[in-house]
C-alpha cells in the first residue's frame, strides 16, 4: 500500500498534504511556544492570532460582504438542523424546505419539531435522482432552505433558485469553497467542514447582519447567534484544532488559486468519471438526472452487486479507499473534494474501464 492513498470516501475528506504536513512539522511545539497549540488557552495570544487569521481569510477567500458574520460551531450541520429554526421560527412565522434527500430530510423533520416548517418542493417521487425546479416562493416566508450538494443521492444545485426577497439558508457542508457564491439571495450558510475544510468536529456558519437582529433572544445562550457573533466564536471554548486545520486548508485554498481553480479542478475531476460512465453506460450507469449531477459525490452502478464488490475490493488493493455507495443506495460512489488530486480522479477513470474489460458482465 503507498503513504498516501486516494481517499474517495463520503465523510472526512481528503485533505491538503501540504496542509496536512504544515501540521505535522507545528504539532508539539507551536512557533516556539514549547507547547502545542492544542494545549493552549484559547484566550491566548498565540491561539487568538490563529482564530482571527481564520476568520480573515474565510472572508477573503469567499469574498464575504461586510454584512456577513462567520461563525465557528461546535456540533457539525446536524446541529444546525434544530438551531435555524429555534432562532428564526417563532410563533406566527412560517419556513420552506425544498427536500432533495436524506440531509434535506433531516433537516426538515428537526425544524417540524420546533415551529411551521414546510415541504415546498421534493424529488421525492423518482428517489431525490434529481432537482426540483420551477417552484415559486411564498414572498411570507422567513426563509427558504436547500441543500445545495447532496452526498447519499448525487445531486447538487448548480442552479441556485430564485427566492425574491426570502433569504435562502443553504447547507453547503458537501460543496463549501468548490464555487463562488452570491452573497446576495443568501441569508445563511452553514455546514460540516469535513467535506471540504477540514477534519470533523466543527460547523461553520455564515449569517447575514439582518438575520442576527432577528434571533429568538429567549434561548439558552449557546444556541443564540447573535451571542457567538458578539464574542467571534469564543463564547466558550471552539473547536481549536478543526479551526486551525481549516486556516492551513485555506492557505492552500488561496495559494492554489481560491473559488475559481477549486471550481475549474471540480469539473476537471467529475468530467474524467462521468466521462466513463457515460462512454460505457452498458457496463456504468449513473441514476441521477444528468443535468443535476453532482461534481462532488458521483454515484454509479455496475452490472450486479457481485462484480460491485469486487470493484470495490479491488479499487482498495490499488490505493483507491472509500468507494462503496452508501447503504442506503447501495453500488458504488466516488467523493472528489477539493483536495483530492486530479490524478486520483484520472486514476479510478482508468481503472474503471480497466475492470470493464477485464470482467465481462
Amino acid at each position: 500500500m503507498p503513504e498516501r492513498i486516494y481517499n474517495f470516501a463520503a465523510g472526512p475528506c481528503t485533505l491538503p498534504l501540504p496542509a496536512l504536513k504544515k501540521a505535522q512539522e507545528e504539532f508539539v511545539n507551536f512557533q516556539d511556544s514549547g507547547m502545542s497549540l492544542f494545549e493552549m488557552s484559547h484566550r491566548g495570544k498565540i491561539y487568538d492570532t490563529v482564530h482571527m487569521d481564520a476568520i480573515a481569510l474565510m472572508r477573503e477567500v469567499y469574498s464575504l460582504p461586510d454584512n456577513f458574520k462567520v461563525l465557528f460551531l461546535g456540533g457539525g450541520a446536524t446541529m444546525q438542523f434544530a438551531m435555524i429554526p429555534m432562532n428564526f421560527l417563532r410563533e406566527g412565522h412560517f419556513a420552506q424546505y425544498v427536500n432533495t434527500g436524506t440531509w434535506a430530510t433531516k433537516a426538515l423533520k428537526d425544524a417540524k419539531l420546533i415551529g411551521d416548517a414546510r415541504e415546498l418542493a421534493t424529488s421525492a417521487d423518482k428517489d431525490f435522482m434529481y432537482i426540483p425546479k420551477g417552484f415559486t416562493v411564498d414572498p411570507n416566508a422567513a426563509y427558504l432552505h436547500i441543500t445545495t450538494n447532496n452526498t447519499i443521492k448525487g445531486t447538487e444545485f448548480h442552479e441556485i433558485p430564485d427566492a425574491g426577497n426570502v433569504p435562502i439558508f443553504a447547507d453547503m457542508s458537501s460543496d463549501f469553497m468548490s464555487r463562488g457564491v452570491d452573497w446576495q439571495k443568501f441569508g445563511f450558510v452553514y455546514g460540516g467542514i469535513q467535506k471540504n475544510l477540514g477534519p470533523a468536529g466543527l460547523s461553520l456558519v455564515i449569517i447575514r447582519d439582518d438575520m442576527l437582529e432577528k434571533v429568538n433572544k429567549n434561548l439558552p445562550a449557546y444556541l443564540r447567534y447573535d451571542l457567538h457573533a458578539d464574542k467571534y466564536s469564543m463564547y466558550n471554548t471552539p473547536p481549536m484544532f478543526q479551526i486551525y486545520m481549516m486556516k492551513l486548508t485555506l492557505e492552500w485554498v488561496k495559494e492554489m488559486g481560491g473559488l475559481e481553480a477549486m471550481n475549474k479542478l471540480a469539473d476537471e475531476r467529475s468530467n474524467l468519471i462521468y466521462g466513463v460512465i457515460d462512454e460505457h453506460n452498458d457496463y456504468f450507469s449513473c441514476p441521477v438526472t444528468k443535468e443535476d449531477r453532482s461534481r462532488m459525490n458521483i454515484c454509479f452502478r455496475l452490472p450486479n452487486e457481485d462484480l460491485e464488490k469486487k470493484f470495490i475490493a479491488e479499487g482498495l488493493e490499488r490505493g483507491m479507499n472509500g468507494l462503496k455507495g452508501h447503504r442506503s443506495v447501495g453500488g458504488c460512489r466516488a467523493s472528489v473534494y477539493n483536495a483530492m488530486p486530479v490524478e486520483g480522479a484520472q486514476a479510478l477513470a482508468n481503472f474503471m474501464v480497466e475492470f470493464k474489460n477485464a470482467n465481462p458482465a
